[in-house]
Parts: C-alpha cells; sequence; structure tokens
C-alpha cells in the first residue's frame, strides 16, 4: 500500500519503496529465528550502514545522508513490516537515540570518534539514561562522575538499556554536580574503559530480538574531552534529544497499526463466520471503520509533529501529542487484531501474537504516557 500526504514528494515514495523491498527480502524471512535467538545478528548494523539507513539525518562530512526527520518516519514504519520489532529498536537506538545529540553538540573530534563510526555500523551505539531508581525522573538520576585530573571519574549503574549487551559505547547521563537537573552532563564512554560492565541480559514480554541489559560503572575513566556540550546541559540535552525518540516510538506505532491492519484484511476476507466473510458483518465493519479513523488520526498527527519538528526544531507539545495518541492506539488495534483473529490470533505462527506482547511498552518508552500528558498540559495550560 503506497502512504500517501501532502508532506510526501516522490523522493519520499522511491525510498520508502526501495526499503520496503529490502526489508521484505532480506529481514522479513529472519524474524523468527532471531526472535527465537533473542538476538539480531551485529552484522545488519553494518549493512545498514552500508545502505546509508543510520545516518539518515546527519552530515554528509561524517559519512551520512543530510536528509530531514521525514525519512526517520519512513524508516520507522518501513522496518516493522519485518514483523520483528526489535530490529527497529536497535537500529534506531544507533540512528537517532544514542547519536543525535552528538552530532547536535558534539566536537568535531567527537564526531570522528564515535557518530562516524556510529553511522558505518562499524561501532553500536546505546544510550544510557534510566536507573533501577529513575525512570521518567531524568532530573533524580544517580549515576556520578567527578572530575580526577583530566579524566572523569563515573560510578553508578544504569537499566533497561538498548543496545546495552554488545555497544561499543554509550551515551551516558551522568551527576556532574548538585543535585536536579543543572547537575546532569553527558558523556561518552567506551565500553572496553576498565571497570564497566554489562549485568544482566534482560528478558523481557517482547521485542525480543533486541537485547536489552544492567550496566554497571566502578571508577569508570574517560578523558575530559568525552563530555558532549556543556557541564550541566545534559537535562536540557536529553529533553531535546527525547522530541526524536518519542517522534520515532510514534513512527514505530503508526507503522504496526499498518501492518495489523493489513493482517485484518487479509484473515477477515478469507475466514467464514455464519455464512459470510468476518469482514461482512456490520459489527466488524462498523468497528473497524471507526478504528481506521483513529489510525489516520495518529498518522495525520504525527505527520504534523515531524513538519513541526523539521521547520521550527523544536516541537515538544506536538510531538508529546503524536507519541501518546499513537502509542496508546497502537495496543487498542492489536487487541482488536487479536479479537478478529480469534484462537489464531493467540497462535505463534501469526504476527499478531508477537505484536500485541511488542506493543506493550508502547506507553513506558521514551517518556510513559502519564508523563506526556503532563508535558501537554504545561505547554497548553501552564505557558
Amino acid at each position: 500500500m503506497k502512504i500517501e500526504s501532502v508532506y510526501f514528494g516522490e523522493e519520499h515514495h522511491l525510498f520508502r519503496a526501495t526499503l520496503r523491498a529490502f526489508v521484505e527480502k532480506e529481514l522479513k524471512p529472519h524474524a523468527d529465528e532471531w526472535e527465537q535467538a533473542g538476538l539480531f545478528p551485529r552484522e545488519l548494523f553494518g549493512a545498514f550502514g552500508k545502505l546509508g539507513y543510520l545516518g539518515l539525518r546527519f552530515p554528509e562530512e561524517y559519512g551520512g545522508q543530510g536528509l530531514d526527520y521525514w525519512y526517520t518516519v519512513i524508516l520507522c514504519e518501513e522496518l516493522v513490516r519485518c514483523q520483528s520489532l526489535g530490529v527497529g529498536v536497535g537500529l534506531l537506538v544507533q540512528s537517532e537515540m544514542a547519536t543525535s545529540v552528538i552530532n547536535r553538540y558534539g566536537t568535531a573530534e567527537q564526531k570522528r570518534e564515535f557518530l562516524a563510526p556510529a553511522i558505518a555500523g562499524e561501532k553500536i551505539a546505546a544510550l544510557g539514561i534510566t536507573e533501577p531508581g529513575h525512570g521518567s525522573n531524568v532530573a533524580g538520576i544517580r549515576t556520578r562522575a567527578r572530575r580526577e585530573g583530566g579524566d572523569w571519574v563515573i560510578h553508578g549503574a544504569k537499566i533497561f538499556i538498548s543496545n546495552g549487551t554488545r555497544a561499543d559505547f554509550v551515551t551516558l547521563a551522568a551527576r556532574t554536580g548538585d543535585e536536579g537537573a543543572r547537575g546532569i552532563s553527558l558523556i561518552l564512554v567506551p565500553t572496553d574503559a576498565k571497570g564497566f560492565t554489562v549485568g544482566r541480559a534482560l528478558k523481557k514480554m517482547g521485542t525480543h530480538s533486541s537485547d536489552l541489559a544492567e550496566l554497571g560503572f566502578d571508577d569508570v575513566r574517560v578523558p575530559l574531552g568525552n563530555l558532549v556540550g556543556e557541564a550541566g546541559r545534559g537535562f536540557g540535552y536529553i529533553m531535546e534529544l527525547f522530541q526524536g525518540e518519542r517522534l520515532t516510538l510514534a513512527s514505530f506505532a503508526n507503522g504496526i497499526m499498518q501492518a495489523l491492519w493489513e493482517e485484518i484484511l487479509q484473515y477477515g476476507k478469507t475466514r467464514q463466520v455464519f455464512g459470510q466473510q468476518i469482514v461482512q458483518h456490520q459489527y466488524w465493519r462498523h468497528r473497524l471503520a471507526d478504528m481506521l479513523a483513529q489510525m489516520e488520526a495518529a498518522r495525520q498527527l504525527t505527520y504534523y509533529a515531524c513538519d513541526r519538528l523539521n521547520r521550527t526544531a523544536s516541537a515538544q507539545q506536538e510531538v508529546s501529542m503524536a507519541k501518546l495518541y499513537a502509542c496508546e492506539l497502537v495496543k487498542r488495534v492489536a487487541e482488536t487484531a487479536l479479537q478478529l483473529h480469534g484462537g489464531y490470533g493467540y497462535m505463534e505462527e501469526y504476527p499478531i501474537a508477537r505484536f500485541y506482547r511488542d506493543v506493550a511498552a508502547f506507553g513506558i518508552g521514551a517518556g510513559t504516557s502519564e508523563v506526556m500528558r503532563e508535558i501537554i498540559a504545561k505547554e497548553a495550560i501552564d505557558r
């Protein structure tokens, strides 16, 4: 199905078509294998790097494509068609969540050492923010980095870190100053540094093909030059960074809803119940009509947020709305798809069961739905 929008031109459609063909041919046939293994191959980072998909928004000087958020949105919408969301999660951590702050605030040396090899897929990146006691409350993180000579000495722990078991570096949020938001900085930490450890590889309900880990920092030393931007400005960078991450989650949700819709039509037109196709029963026709209208609203809200982010570089309210609406809706769409499939939707041989598990965390990652509502309220009411 061709995704039409006033925002898309021929280059966008060509990009989508090329990407979709790659996903269908090179990724989808391996989805079951990677889900069972609990990890997709490291080589996939290199393959995506060679195709230019890991640096869509980054400068050509460092191996990127110099494009905008529209291509990231399309990348997310199409990657989920491989029916293994963990692949998309791992690759977007690499191409957006852990690296965009380096692109915007990093030094030329940091971009050469960390960003360029990440774009090429030669180094795997992870974003280290969440801690055992601090998730949505980023301002309360306890991992600390103190100055000692020419180094930062880092001590603390992180949890729920995607790409954490095999990252070559971590874009780490650490406290370099006083309590509260103004004491947080971002520091690039190579994982071969002495004192860095990977704890448990966490088992999770969904996104089985991507890894999630606990990380430990026992007086890890890195040069002072690994500080990204200014000391004490890290919280602001993270909030800015979250705009891209939340747009990514909303786009994943829209892509999954489109894939679920196609599964619903395919099954609902072939399965006969009481003498007619499921989709010919009035109850299901009307329920699906409502669902399709809501799906389109989620897509257009996400596209509006993307347009605002491209034009103004700051769209907290719009991106938060898109993330909230799309990521809550996708859970209801997955439940509807499962219900329409009946017992077959509960079977692992159908992609419905996997999508149902995968989307359960969409209201948690990149800021919970409750946090999204508070951001929207602050922007719309308090300001």
